[in-house]
């Protein structure tokens, strides 16, 4: 259901290796999401019960909810388990995670836990903000790539011609076409793919979408553009993993 935003070995060494472990996450890779850690994440790193950590929900909870709703999900026992009941995984944004570690007993491994989750929701949200930023600049003083292609002389303007030039723009910038993009992130098609890039990628289209715009500005062509950009190379040749299909027993 959640997303790493940077993967990492998902092992854990007390104290020195508490780093090589993500404990913070997001919903997926969009950029307005909200970080948040989860009850089974606290309970394992801070070495408590996960019994002990649901009773301090319950406990707490008119403490907690002043930070929000407090979410859960039920998860399935894993494949090949021996099988179960589904269990409740609480899921908590920064102020709620940081409250509900002041009621554990402050042993060293709670405090080598506390330092590690305040660093890494400190570290997603400069990364979240750092490609709202990006994302922001590539609108603020730029002329638009639909509106180079609506003033333009030479190029049509039916609905057609605006997807072609999107096509063109994701597959020189990104190495990928959008449907491929949206597929992999898991992005609705209401929602604007946009959202769903990483700083690097985010780049790479606003500086391919500059070029394509100033080529258009100077009445090239469709084709001429699509020829003088494959020229050119992919800017940031991005990797993405595609879902399997589930087929039919």
């Amino acid at each position: 259901m959640y997303q790493i935003l940077k993967k990492s070995p998902r092992t854990h060494k007390e104290a020195e290796g508490m780093k090589q472990t993500e404990v913070v996450f997001t919903e997926s890779m969009n950029l307005y999401d909200e970080p948040f850690t989860t009850s089974d994440v606290i309970a394992e790193y801070a070495n408590v019960n996960r019994h002990t950590i649901q009773q301090l929900v319950k406990t707490h909870k008119h403490r907690l909810e002043k930070f929000g709703v407090i979410a859960f999900e039920m998860r399935k026992p894993p494949k090949n388990s021996k099988g179960g009941r589904p269990k409740k995984v609480y899921l908590f944004n920064e102020e709620q995670a940081t409250l509900l570690i002041t009621f554990l007993d402050n042993t060293e491994t709670v405090a080598d836990f506390k330092v590690e989750l305040v660093r890494q929701f400190y570290a997603m949200k400069t990364e979240l903000l750092q490609r709202q930023l990006i994302r922001t600049s590539g609108k603020v003083g730029r002329r638009e790539m639909t509106d180079a292609i609506k003033e333009s002389s030479v190029i049509g303007g039916e609905w057609y011609v605006y997807s072609n030039f999107t096509k063109l723009l994701y597959k020189t910038a990104l190495g990928f076409d959008v449907s491929k993009l949206r597929q992999a992130r898991g992005v609705d098609k209401k929602a604007t793919p946009l959202d769903f890039l990483n700083e690097k990628e985010l780049s790479a289209l606003n500086k391919r979408q500059n070029q394509l715009t100033t080529l258009i500005d100077l009445g090239m062509t469709y084709q001429e553009i699509k020829e003088v950009l494959n020229n050119k190379g992919v800017i940031y040749q991005t990797t993405l993993t595609i879902p399997e299909k589930v087929g039919k027993a």
